[in-house]
């Protein structure tokens, strides 16, 4: 093996020296999975014997039969039919009205629409780039300054993420070795804590100044029969869904894949309750579903060559030799697994990050002591954010596409830096009371 002629200084350490090649080589804008998979090879080829690829087939063929990430195309198409259903713009419609006389009310709207179609679809492209089109000109219209409404829009969309029925908990319940259902059930108190955080921002920003927040509203929906009727019909479809979906996984009735299958069935029968179903729609929802199902598998795949290759130069004893050389209490090395994994969302998506690095630290961070369903809702939380940093962020890709042209990249960079504060507050909050995200769960299994 060509190791026998490096120096010691890199044979050594040369699972480190495949971790740190790969971030770079991303961080620096090649696509992902031939990355994962050439340095993969390159550093096998170095350090292992060729016939250790014999494994290689074996893992990927138990990506491929794992049921529950056979809920992953069945969410992402579930998500995409809502997109066409007409279901966001009655939704903002009508919690417009509903908040109208509230101060900020429209913000709050945006953001109370954002969590339903988060419980709903858990697709942030889909949800931002329709709630853009819809509510930014209105938000504007109403004096909201641009860098706000952006803000408040992005935000807003990436709820979904932590809601369930959400893919990131989807992909994290296994990489963690948790059912997906308590990841769904431990991610709820947190995702609506974060609502409460947005919703009390924007409130408390009327009250100082109306720069960015208009403090004035105009006078609200009268609460007559025929107002009533159109909060029915506007909250029933969402209700129903979330309903079919979460309320059967939690029953324990249904598998988070069969709750899938259940869930495109209801989003279909939506956009034909709203006359939205046509031939056109199924093929550019199906082609969008094949489209995505194959980028996160074929990530998947390539993390999977990745893990062997890292394991097989024992780069996770190597990871684990090091954290105990420097003697970290576990809330220190949880703190400095959150600041890394923060940072590294600036620069890359939440899928390599879930299969290339967690799988590395969470082993590490559990047998601390620390539950694997809180530390897992922790790294959802914390993976939220990178959907809004910048330079990367996909939420402001996915917004700036839809922006007036008045609307300029700086107004969305400034306006997200609240609420990746705010969602930082929420992270801190979770680490310090584990319960919001293990309570849930815990009751319903123990009925």
């Amino acid at each position: 093996m060509l190791i026998e002629y490096l120096p010691l200084w890199i044979a050594d350490y040369l699972a480190l020296w495949l971790f740190l090649v790969l971030t770079i080589a991303m961080v620096a804008g090649f696509p992902v999975t031939f990355t994962m998979m050439g340095t993969s090879f390159l550093f096998g080829l170095i350090g292992l014997h060729p016939g250790f690829f014999d494994l290689l087939p074996l893992r990927l063929w138990g990506v491929m039969t794992n049921t529950m990430l056979m809920a992953v195309p069945l969410f992402v198409f579930m998500g995409l039919a809502l997109e066409k259903s007409g279901l966001a713009q009655e939704l903002l419609e009508t919690m417009e009205e509903l908040f109208r006389n509230v101060r900020g009310g429209l913000g709050i709207s945006v953001v109370m629409v954002g969590a339903l179609l988060g419980a709903s679809t858990g697709i942030v492209g889909a949800t931002v780039v329709t709630m853009g089109l819809m509510s930014l000109p209105t938000m504007l219209k109403h004096n909201y300054s641009k860098s706000f409404a952006c803000g408040t829009i992005a935000a807003s969309g990436t709820l979904g993420q932590i809601i369930p029925p959400s893919v990131v908990l989807l992909l994290l319940g296994p990489v963690m070795d948790v059912p997906i259902g308590d990841m769904f059930m431990g991610g709820v108190i947190p995702g609506l804590l974060l609502v409460g955080l947005y919703c009390l921002f924007i409130y408390l920003s009327t009250f100082f100044g109306t720069k960015h927040v208009p403090a004035a509203q105009e006078k609200g929906a009268t609460f007559d029969a025929a107002f009533l009727n159109r909060i029915f019909k506007a909250l029933l479809p969402p209700l129903f869904l979330i309903l079919a979906v979460l309320g059967t996984i939690f029953a324990g009735i249904a598998t988070p894949t069969e709750s899938g299958a259940m869930g495109a069935i209801g989003a279909v029968l939506l956009t034909i309750i709203n006359k939205k179903f046509n031939l056109k729609m199924l093929h550019d929802v199906s082609k969008g579903t094949i489209q995505m199902t194959c980028m996160v598998f074929i990530t998947i795949m390539g993390a999977s060559c990745f893990a062997l290759v890292f394991r097989g130069l024992h780069g996770d004893d190597l990871l684990r030799t090091l954290i105990d050389s420097m003697h970290l209490s576990g809330w220190q090395l949880v703190t400095m697994v959150m600041i890394f994994i923060f940072i590294l969302g600036f620069f890359l998506d939440f899928i390599e990050i879930t299969y290339i690095h967690i799988p590395i630290i969470a082993p590490i961070v559990v047998d601390y002591g620390f539950d694997p369903l809180w530390f897992g809702i922790m790294f959802a939380v914390n993976l939220q954010t990178s959907f809004m940093t910048p330079p990367f962020g996909p939420s402001l890709f996915y917004l700036k596409g839809v922006c007036p042209p008045e609307v300029q990249t700086m107004d969305l960079y400034k306006g997200i830096i609240p609420f990746v504060i705010l969602q930082l507050i929420g992270l801190i909050i979770i680490g310090f009371w584990p319960e919001l995200a293990t309570w849930l769960p815990k009751i319903i299994y123990s009925n």
